[in-house]
């Protein structure tokens, strides 16, 4: 590899795993699961890198396991993958029952606390379902999204804290904020 300067957080260091190891690590989209102690095959693989440490690539990898786009991906039947893409175990009802519940757990902690604002002198915009609960919300659920007064086929790409990248039947990809989600 060409540029060999010391990559310097997660976010640079799990590109760089999907770049070096695209069978296993995905950049976008839903994350493929890891084979159980895949940490070591990395630290293995990148002893000699001296672009990570092993503080910063456990750091990532753990940032990666725990993101949101990666406990939706943990579901029924699916395989869990080696750095090279071979299947290496399926996933146990217990890891995928782990996975729903720390996706739960950490949807309320960013979405619990939350407060309406206040609306002030503005006119209410029409609002397509003032309640969605994003904990509700799937990648590749299909949704309608309001764009002007008229609700839009789309599908769910993406769930973050703040909103949600969703696909319209026309291919464009848009950001939304929650409120503008109908189910």
């Amino acid at each position: 590899m060409e540029n060999s300067e010391k990559l310097k957080n997660s976010k640079e260091v799990i590109a760089y795993l999907a770049e070096r190891f695209p069978q296993c690590f995905v950049a976008a989209g839903e994350a493929k699961p890891l084979k159980i102690g895949i940490f070591q095959d990395l630290a293995e693989r990148m002893e000699d890198d001296p672009r990570v440490s092993r503080t910063l690539l456990r750091t990532a990898l753990r940032q990666y396991t725990s993101s949101w786009r990666y406990l939706h991906g943990l579901k029924a039947g699916m395989s869990r993958v080696d750095l090279d893409g071979n299947p290496c175990g399926e996933l146990t009802q217990e890891h995928i029952d782990h996975a729903k519940q720390a996706l739960k757990e950490s949807k309320e902690k960013v979405f619990g606390p939350r407060k309406e604002k206040p609306a002030g002198n503005k006119k209410p915009r029409p609002r397509a379902n003032k309640k969605v609960d994003p904990a509700k919300l799937a990648v590749e659920q299909n949704v309608k999204v309001m764009l002007g007064k008229s609700p839009v086929p789309a599908t769910i790409m993406e769930v973050t804290r703040d909103d949600v990248q969703v696909q319209l039947k026309t291919g464009m990809s848009v950001r939304v904020k929650f409120e503008h989600i109908v189910l």
